[in-house]
């Protein structure tokens, strides 16, 4: 009986496992869940952390002397006569050890440290480029996959209310209050529409795909959920210069500038040779005396002209080149911000008048001819007529409407927005 109880809860257990997995499956996906989700599937930011973790490493090795060489050796040690491999009879032979250490100059290693920290902020930048990128990548899709499902929504139920009119004509027919044109006419309307709800769904599944390249094939297969304040005048602030010199790709550039700056004066630096210092004991024979060798070595700079002050010349000429990349990267950036902002307010305005008087007269004509049909004042065919520039005012409110909220996102996600934190990985 035990066992039967167990396999029992066993079942009902494994039901409402699957129960919750279903429920799960059909939880809707909001913009905000989407963007966690891809953030916390994104291989990029975890490559960047781990290119920055290796600049910071990079940076404290740099700051550190080169390490001391020690150094061994026999000098002197005859190779023939009565002598010959003997380290203690001949005078001249001595069995040597000695440490050799450069000392770089304390302004190269800060330098040198510095350098590296430039390429962690660069990296720390595309890592925030990549975030924004993510994040509108993410809100385009998420976009695009409901407004494509809000176009199948619109579209069943006008098929629903074309096929009650293939009724209504079939009825009519049938009690010769109609003709048979009307009764064709309603069912090419409803194949019609049948044929463009399947272009719908297709676009649907397309949309889900497209989803699903950044927060996963389960995610992208929950409905989309909520909607996105595309008329946010928040927005219109990146249009500032302030919010223009903080955008991702331009702080990109500021760090290579700053990284091209930090270049010359190493360069500069160069300039200054570094010493050597080497101290040697030699021990001879026990009849000898033992001996010390200090020694100091500095490079010659002797082809200055074709050699360090080249290197310089050439640091100050890329630092001319990073600068005009980023002064030609602002100007760019601002003329596609401005033209996105412009065409993100003429949308709003399109849509509200639209809004406002199209799809209410379509609307109405729409009811009027329906009215008058029913009272057998009005033909079918103006029905119909009626029902398909409704359908085409609501299509094209709707796609006025996606297109305009995807000028939102791209202009909302220039720089990344301070999202909560990423849903946290499964466990394989």
């Amino acid at each position: 009986m035990s066992i039967l109880r167990f396999l029992g809860g066993a079942a009902r257990a494994a039901s409402l496992l699957a129960f919750a997995s279903a429920a799960w499956a059909q939880q809707p996906l909001g913009l905000q869940d989407a963007q966690r989700i891809a953030l916390a599937r994104s291989q990029q930011l975890v490559a960047h952390d781990a290119a920055a973790a290796a600049a910071r490493e990079q940076s404290v090795s740099a700051a550190q002397l080169p390490d001391p060489v020690l150094k061994a050796g026999i000098e002197n040690l005859p190779v023939n006569g009565p002598d010959r491999f003997s380290l203690s009879r001949d005078f001249m032979t001595m069995r040597s050890i000695g440490l050799m250490q450069e000392f770089t100059r304390a302004d190269k290693r800060r330098l040198r440290a510095e350098r590296f920290q430039r390429d962690g902020e660069r990296i720390q930048a595309e890592r925030l480029e990549a975030t924004a990128t993510i994040q509108r990548e993410t809100a385009l899709a998420w976009i695009e996959r409901h407004y494509a499902q809000a176009m199948v929504t619109l579209l069943r139920r006008q098929l629903q209310e074309a096929q009650l009119e293939v009724q209504a004509a079939e009825i009519a027919y049938a009690n010769a209050r109609g003709t048979q044109a009307e009764l064709f006419g309603s069912r090419a309307a409803a194949v019609q529409l049948q044929d463009r709800l399947r272009q719908a769904e297709r676009q649907v599944r397309a949309a889900g795909l497209a989803l699903a390249r950044w927060v996963g094939a389960d995610a992208a297969s929950r409905p989309p959920d909520g909607r996105i304040d595309w008329r946010d005048p928040t927005a219109a602030a990146s249009l500032s210069p302030d919010h223009l010199q903080h955008l991702p790709h331009l702080a990109v550039l500021a760090a290579q500038v700053r990284a091209a700056e930090t270049e010359v004066q190493q360069a500069q630096a160069n300039t200054r040779p570094d010493w050597t210092v080497e101290a040697m004991f030699s021990q001879r024979g026990s009849a000898y005396s033992n001996m010390v060798s200090i020694g100091v070595s500095v490079p010659l700079q002797i082809g200055r002209t074709n050699r360090q002050d080249r290197e310089v010349a050439a640091k100050l000429a890329a630092l001319a080149e990073a600068r005009a990349k980023y002064e030609d990267a602002f100007r760019m950036h601002e003329a596609e911000v401005r033209m996105l902002a412009n065409d993100w307010n003429s949308g709003k305005e399109r849509h509200a008048q639209l809004q406002a008087a199209l799809l209410p007269a379509a609307r109405m004509r729409s009811a009027a001819a329906l009215t008058a049909y029913q009272a057998g004042t009005g033909p079918l065919a103006a029905v119909l007529a009626a029902r398909r520039e409704e359908i085409d005012a609501g299509m094209q409110l709707l796609a006025l409407e996606m297109e305009t909220a995807r000028l939102w996102a791209q202009l909302h996600y220039l720089t990344p927005e301070a999202a909560p934190l990423p849903v946290p990985k499964e466990q394989p």
